[in-house]
This record gives C-alpha cells, structure tokens and sequence, in this order.
C-alpha cells in the first residue's frame, strides 16, 4: 500500500479502506488530502469495493485551505476556486466515478466538502451522533464540492435549499428519513456495519455494478432514449462476463453464485 501523509489505507480482504487521518482538526481536509483521496482511487490494486470513513471524532470537517499551500481562501483572491478546480473537485468526482462501489462511514461532522465526500459514496451510513452542514452561507459564500449537484438530486429543491440557504445541521436520522443516506446506525455499531456491507459488495458481480453506477448518473443527467441506450449497451457488457455465466449456473443449480468480479 502506498504511503500517505493525511490519509490511512489499508486492504480487508477484497476492500480498501481509507481513512481521513487529521483527527485533531476533526479531518479538516487539506488540498494534499483531497490529492491523496483521488491518488488513492486512481491505482485500487485489485479492490472491487471501497470504504471510507473518517479517524477519530470527525468524518470530515470541511476543506482546510490554509494547511498547505493555498493560502485563506477569503484572503488570497481565487484561492478557493484553484483549490476546487485542482483538488477537491477532483476527488470528489474519483469517488462518484469509482468503477467500483464506495460506502461511506460517516463517523462524526461531515461539514462543507466534507459533506460533499460522504455523500458521494453509494452506500452512506452514518452514526447517530454524526451530522450534515452546508454551513457556507454563515460566511457568505456558496456550496461547493459538488454538494449542489448531490443534495438537488437526493433530496430535492426544497430540502437542498433549506440545506443551503439555512445552515442548519441534518442530523443522521433525520437524513435518513429525507433519503439522503442509506441508514442511520448506533455510533458503536456503524464501523461493524460498514464493513459487513462492504465486504457483501465486495463478493458481487463488480462489473454489472460498475455499469450499474453509470447507468444511475445517465439516468440523473440524460433522457430516457440516453438511458434506454446505456442500459442496453451495459446489459450486452454484463452479459458477457464471467459473473453473469456464474449468476446463470448458480441459478439453474440452485445455489448461492461465487462471484470474481470479472
């Protein structure tokens, strides 16, 4: 595994698992971090699922511009947005892309790109303490990291502008009940679960759910003649694979597929 300077990873089995590592300032994220975050997904060495959570108290508690080189966004004119177009946009879209799924295990604040981080797994749960805060408007500014994109689409124009324009906290049950994340768990229960769902996506057919994850974004981006085409061209894909023979004789057999992800 490679080393990192703000981020841990590691394998279990077929996942990798990445960890926010700034405990101190509650995983504040820095642009050598979202650089890290993207590195890692860019070279996944075999893993056919990722999890990301965040070490200690924090998931993630918004970007952190002035730890590396940056400069304060709010004083150094065109900060933010070098550090969005170079760092965290980049990131973000590795793990809205990921060939493979991501769970996200949110552990604490997730705040501002943060936010945007969790959000973008594919499975998110979060512990009952843990919460969602777009807080930009407090200081003036706007939503970034593709939180605009993310939370219109999840929870619809009303509830992202509540988000937004307010700054108030979601908290985990309440994101639950509005569809903003899959499951809201007990703090001591949240890792054990994340690992028990990674580990059922990790044994599945991973090329039928890469092309599963492009056929959602399709579907939130196109119309139905670009959807209908995605999906047919995914099927011929999947059809072809080794799992999809697998899935085929488990199922005449009468017994549980052994998927390779191939």
């Amino acid at each position: 595994m490679a080393d990192y300077e703000t981020i841990k990873t590691e394998r279990d089995g077929d996942v990798l698992i990445i960890t926010l590592n700034r405990p101190e300032r509650l995983n504040a994220m820095p642009p050598q971090m979202a650089d890290e975050i993207g590195a890692a997904f860019y070279d996944l060495e075999g893993a056919r699922c990722v999890l990301i959570t965040g070490e200690g108290k924090g998931f993630c508690s918004g970007a952190d511009l002035a730890a590396r080189g940056e400069g304060n966004a709010l004083a150094n004119k065109g900060g933010s947005h070098r550090a969005l177009s170079n760092h965290y946009n980049p990131a973000v879209n590795m793990v809205l892309r990921a060939p493979v799924p991501v769970v996200c295990a949110v552990n604490g604040p997730a705040a501002g790109v943060g936010c945007s981080l969790g959000l973008a797994g594919d499975f998110v749960l979060a512990g009952k303490s843990a919460y969602f805060l777009q807080a930009f408007v407090n200081i003036g500014l706007v939503p970034d990291g593709g939180s605009t994109w993310l939370l219109a689409r999840t929870i619809g124009r009303a509830r992202a502008t509540r988000m937004m324009m307010l700054g108030e906290k979601i908290s985990a049950e309440q994101a639950e009940d509005w569809g903003l994340i899959y499951k809201a768990v007990d703090d001591d229960a949240l890792m054990t679960e994340a690992k028990e769902l990674a580990q059922r996506l990790a044994s599945g057919p991973t090329l039928a759910y890469s092309t599963m994850k492009r056929n959602i974004a399709t579907a939130l981006d196109g119309g139905l003649p670009e959807v209908l085409q995605a999906e047919a061209e995914g099927q011929r894909l999947a059809g072809a694979s080794e799992d999809a023979r697998e899935g085929g004789m488990a199922f005449l057999q009468k017994r549980k597929a052994e998927f390779k992800g191939k």
